[in-house]
Order: structure tokens, then C-alpha cells, then sequence
């Protein structure tokens, strides 16, 4: 392997789906992934909830990309047997003072093109989820659930089909401007090799791919925090058909109920900066998340709650202002044909095929 035409560093579901899309063209596609297998971070350790694209600003890229993503997996899914489940939404205002938060998210998800929006009141909110209680609610048909794992699963296996090759515990450790594209170095691989086109869909370690070729990641605006989310899952049986949200805070989504394919019910995440990555889940958090989660869902005890999964996302800001995803062929600083993504957080699993064709639009790629 000395020359390749695009090369897709990161197999997590963003990585997967650039090089499902990309390996549509006929080019020759690598991909680099430093785990022993794909979606080994981020991907795997999340709500699996298909957003809906309300909670982003109106022309921001989370907000259309979300959208437009969305769409294109309920397709995709139908198409190709993946499971998903469209089984809506509730954000719940559990205090009177909270429903104004439910208009604002209401007159942004309609910018947005989010369709079904309804404001409920308690009453209307009781008949649909009488285990729920709240002052008021948004309605969000559109929301659901995914098998992450599945359309990963998917995207790699569609991608081989196409020629891609998969490198797996395949660091990236080097990357130069060559002519006519970038030699790459990877950890353990004797000889460099070149590329055309580099893709950094890295997730955690995106920023850390974006300085290799000279990036100054800090001045870009690259610079990564990583939040840690941890889940628990509820023991009890309730009769739940929908994802219940609280009404946003500052550091997120706040801790919410979401359903698995198997009918199980998650409680999370919660959010915490950290400076390593660990997936130990702090059953000390317990009580904190049962108070957060019984505004909404009465009738439980610390009993029903046991310790389940964590996730660590890669964030652009810290003290919970929004920030938007980067998605940037990187001419302007000298590196042609160089794309990175950076900062890929909820709803990136959502977003994940449009992602993909924003990146071949910006490398303009023809697509069958």
C-alpha cells in the first residue's frame, strides 16, 4: 500500500459512514482505526436516540445536519432491516416556570423544519404516559430509537463490499503535505504511505489527528473537552412508551429516560468534565440521579436504579455554551483535500450519513 485515494481516520459511526459514502466514488478507501474494532468509543456508548433537531440553533450544522440525518436513517433502517423504532418524545416541564423553555424549543425545532411539534398540558401529558407526571410537555413525534450497533455493523460491511480496506489497531502517529496529497505514518507500520484525501473523523482523538499535519488546534477553535456520561438502568417496570426529557440545563440534555430495542429503560447521561478516559460507572451517583429523574417519574426508590454503562463525548466548550460542530476542508490553512471533524457529539450518531455528504460536498466528490 503505497498510494491510496482517501484516507478515513476513525471507524466509529461517522468514520463508518464517511467511508460507506465515499467508497461509493470508486476511490480507493482506507481506513485507519487505533481499536481492535470499530465504534470502540463514542458510538457505542450513548442514548442511541434518534434526535429530532430541536435543541440546536436554526442555520447551525447540528441543526440541519440532525434533520436531514434523521431522515435518511428511518430510510435506511426501513430499507435495510436495521432497528429502529419511531417512538417519540415528551420534554417535560415539571415546574410552571419550565414551559416557557418549551415554547423556545418549540419555535426552534419549527425553524428548524422539525414537523409534528405540539405543546401539551398535564392533563393531555397524563393520558399519553400516565406514569409521567409534569406542569406541561412538547410533544415530539419524530424522535426514536436505533441500534447503533447495528448500522455500524452495516456501514463497515457495505464499505468492504465497495473496496475499502480496514486497518485495524492502526495509529496515526504522522502526517506530512506531500505531493499531491499526505504521507501518513502509523504506529507499528514499518513504511508511510500517501493519500489523496485525509478525513479526521477521530472523535475523542480528532484534535489530536487535526495537529499532526500543523494545525494549531488551539487558534482554530479544535480544542477538545471531554465530558464523561454515565447511565443507570431502571429496574422497575414501567409503563413508559415514550423518551421522557427533563427540560434542558446548561450542561445538556439533562438526565432523561430512554427505551432499548429489548424494552429495557436507561436513566442518563449525566455530565462531568474529565482529563482521561474511563467507563467506570459511580454507583455513588445513584441517589443524585434518582431525585433528577423522580421530578418526572414518581413512585421510585434507590432500589430500582442499577448501575449501568458510560460514555465520553468530545466537546468544544465547557461551561455549556453552544457550540457547533466543525466540519472544515482545511485550504485556507495550507492543507487541501484535508477535512476534519471535530468537537462530534450528540446528535452525531443522528447526523452520521449527513456528515458524510457534507464531507464529500466539501472534497466535491460526484456520488453515484
Amino acid at each position: 500500500m503505497e498510494r491510496v485515494d482517501i484516507t478515513v481516520v476513525g471507524a466509529g459511526v461517522v468514520g463508518l459512514a464517511a467511508a460507506e459514502l465515499l467508497s461509493r466514488t470508486g476511490s480507493t478507501v482506507v481506513v485507519l482505526e487505533k481499536h481492535a474494532r470499530h465504534g470502540a468509543e463514542t458510538s457505542s456508548r450513548n442514548s442511541e436516540v434518534l434526535h429530532s433537531g430541536i435543541h440546536y440553533p436554526p442555520g447551525s450544522l447540528k441543526a440541519a445536519l440532525c434533520v436531514e440525518g434523521r431522515q435518511a436513517l428511518y430510510r435506511l433502517c426501513t430499507e435495510r432491516g436495521i432497528f429502529c423504532r419511531q417512538t417519540g418524545k415528551l420534554v417535560v416541564a415539571c415546574e410552571a416556570a419550565e414551559t416557557q423553555e418549551l415554547e423556545k424549543l418549540l419555535e426552534q425545532g419549527t425553524a428548524n423544519g422539525v414537523q409534528g411539534l405540539e405543546l401539551i398540558d398535564a392533563k393531555f401529558l397524563s393520558d399519553l404516559e400516565p406514569c409521567v407526571r409534569g406542569k406541561a410537555a412538547l410533544k415530539v413525534p419524530c424522535a426514536g430509537i436505533i441500534d447503533s450497533e447495528g448500522l455500524m455493523r452495516y456501514f463497515l460491511r457495505k464499505a468492504e463490499e465497495q473496496g475499502a480496506i480496514f486497518l485495524w489497531n492502526a495509529e496515526l502517529s504522522a502526517a506530512e503535505p506531500c505531493s499531491g496529497g499526505y504521507r501518513l505514518k502509523v504506529k507499528g507500520m514499518a513504511d508511510p504511505f500517501e493519500t489523496r484525501v485525509v478525513v479526521n473523523a477521530a472523535g475523542l482523538g480528532a484534535e489530536a489527528v487535526a495537529a499532526l499535519p500543523g494545525v494549531d488546534t488551539k487558534a482554530a477553535g479544535y480544542g477538545l473537552r471531554l465530558f464523561k456520561g454515565q447511565y443507570f438502568r431502571l429496574r422497575k417496570s414501567v409503563d413508559v412508551r415514550r423518551l421522557i426529557y427533563p427540560v434542558p440545563d446548561q450542561h445538556g440534555l439533562g438526565i432523561h429516560l430512554t427505551l432499548d430495542k429489548a424494552g429495557g429503560i436507561r436513566l442518563g447521561p449525566d455530565s462531568s468534565e474529565v482529563k482521561s478516559v474511563d467507563y467506570e460507572v459511580d454507583a455513588s451517583r445513584r441517589e443524585a440521579f434518582l431525585r433528577a429523574v423522580s421530578r418526572y417519574l414518581p413512585g421510585l426508590s434507590a432500589e430500582d436504579l442499577d448501575p449501568d454503562t458510560a460514555g465520553v463525548r468530545p466537546k468544544l466548550s465547557a461551561d455549556g455554551s453552544f457550540k457547533d460542530f466543525v466540519i472544515a476542508e482545511e485550504t485556507p490553512r495550507g492543507l487541501p483535500d484535508w477535512v476534519n471533524l471535530v468537537g462530534i457529539e450528540s446528535p452525531g450518531l443522528t447526523a452520521s450519513p449527513a456528515i458524510a455528504r457534507k464531507v464529500a460536498d466539501l472534497l466535491h466528490l460526484s456520488l453515484p
